[in-house]
């Protein structure tokens, strides 16, 4: 069961080496602070920290086992990470195809590109319409044990084959795989890259409607049997968010993070009350993640001088902070994020810092914290340079002495206060309301009231300065 309570985003070797130590990590510090743990993908993979999967029936032996998840899942809501759009070519299911070809039980998982266009094609404006991640067609030549050669699709690197998820075959892995994660306590499925899934003759093969919802609504059907719940995950224009908010599905709000820069760096309220008004309540609050932060997700929510102000803002407050670190020189796939840690993006400034995190914890939905926010960390260059990797500046492995140092940091303590505050507080109600007042143009107040009006929680903070305070029915329970 989902409960409303402050979501950590973690690796299972992030904080620690492994779910044993993340377990210890969670029971010795983060009692009351965390109610949820998103398991960033804990599967065998061959790519991409855990996004090209392999077998999504064990555990990565280097992580520990199912029992151990388990475990967690006793005290903490968890969230796992389903690629409905690819799997790993070094999954059985690939494996078997390459071997046996159109003898394969499995030949009709995959996207076989000669047979999805008609003959001639595809032509160089078939390949221009498509939506991708990469200057170049999403497709890789595969050589048999026939001899024979064809092109199977893939959206993001060679080591994930995008599947064919209209076909019978691919349904039944869908239904089988969601069943065993719920038998393993998870309670939210996060649909990752769930948007390139429709693959269709003269579309750009992007959130492709009306068969997208078809997809969802078949995938939710097998996922409400085990009392599951989706998170679909989708980095794009906000109104696409809203859409899927209109059919009921939980969402995330990714326009939050960048509104809540722009609004710190310019001192104005307007743009982030504007967006909390309009924001629902069914869905994750974010404003850090395993990926960079997101400028796409802002736009027309920020005109495009403001993203631009943000962004260059980003560059010369943020502490290390370099375009180059976002860029292909660092392997950067999205040219519409920015890489860093939440707390350099603020110059490592503790009171802008918590006053993010204040704003976050009273917009409307749940909020989601990744776990070197939650320790306010900084940008890891080390690991950057030693990988080149741009995403990796936000994805530094902490050792567990290294965590006892870092939790009783005072920026660390007062996070750690605030976030049991919004998990303790009955105003958060998720069935009660949310309002706005900008007394002054750096000025902004959220009241935060549950169903019945009796719980009241306010937010009173000045964008300029700094400073808030946060009052739970009339008693001050923070301030900076």
């Amino acid at each position: 069961m989902i409960k409303n309570e402050v979501m950590l985003i973690t690796y299972s070797d992030s904080l620690g080496e492994n779910l044993v130590d993340l377990k210890k990590v969670l029971d010795t510090y983060l009692s009351g602070v965390i109610g949820g743990v998103h398991l960033l993908p804990f599967f065998p993979s061959t790519e991409d920290r855990g996004f090209a999967p392999s077998d999504y029936t064990v555990v990565d032996s280097k992580f520990g086992t199912w029992d151990e998840i388990e475990s967690i899942g006793e005290n903490y809501y968890l969230m796992f990470d389903f690629m409905i759009n690819h799997i790993s070519r070094e999954s059985y299911f690939f494996k078997d195809f390459k071997k046996k070809h159109n003898e394969s039980p499995y030949k009709d998982m995959f996207i076989r590109v000669e047979e999805f266009f008609p003959e001639g094609r595809p032509t160089k404006e078939d390949i221009d319409l498509i939506y991708k991640r990469k200057d170049k067609a999403p497709f890789q030549s595969v050589e048999f044990s026939d001899g024979s050669v064809e092109r199977v699709w893939n959206t993001f690197g060679e080591e994930q084959i995008d599947l064919d998820v209209t076909k019978k075959v691919t349904k039944e892995f869908i239904a089988k795989t969601i069943k065993e994660m719920a038998e393993h306590k998870c309670a939210i499925i996060r649909l990752d890259a769930f948007a390139y899934a429709i693959k269709k003759l003269g579309t750009n093969d992007f959130f492709v409607e009306p068969e997208i919802w078809e997809l969802l609504d078949e995938v939710r059907e097998v996922a409400s049997e085990y009392q599951v719940m989706l998170l679909p995950e989708i980095h794009e224009h906000y109104s696409i968010q809203m859409k899927i908010a209109s059919h009921d599905y939980l969402i995330y709000d990714f326009a939050l993070p960048m509104i809540t820069l722009f609004s710190l760096y310019s001192g104005e309220t307007k743009r982030l009350a504007d967006w909390i008004r309009q924001s629902p309540m069914k869905q994750f609050t974010t404003l850090d993640t395993h990926d960079g932060i997101g400028v796409v997700d802002a736009k027309d929510l920020l005109t495009d001088a403001e993203l631009e102000f943000t962004s260059k803002q980003l560059y010369k407050v943020g502490a290390n902070v370099k375009k180059i670190y976002s860029s292909e020189k660092y392997n950067n796939l999205d040219i519409y994020q920015i890489n860093s840690t939440y707390y350099s993006a603020l110059g490592n400034d503790d009171s802008s810092y918590l006053l993010a995190r204040a704003i976050q914890c009273f917009a409307p939905g749940i909020p989601q914290v990744y776990y070197v926010g939650l320790l306010a960390g900084e940008n890891d260059i080390s690991l950057l340079e030693e990988t080149k990797e741009g995403r990796n500046i936000n994805r530094h492995y902490y050792a567990m002495n290294e965590i006892e140092e870092e939790v009783h940091r005072p920026v660390v303590q007062n996070l750690f206060k605030l976030l049991a505050f919004r998990n303790e507080s009955k105003a958060f109600d998720l069935d009660g309301e949310v309002s706005v007042e900008t007394p002054c143009a750096n000025e902004i107040i959220i009241t935060r009231k549950d169903k019945s009006k009796t719980n009241i929680a306010v937010l009173t903070a000045n964008l300029t300065t700094k400073t808030f305070s946060i009052e739970d029915n009339q008693q001050i329970i923070m301030s900076q």
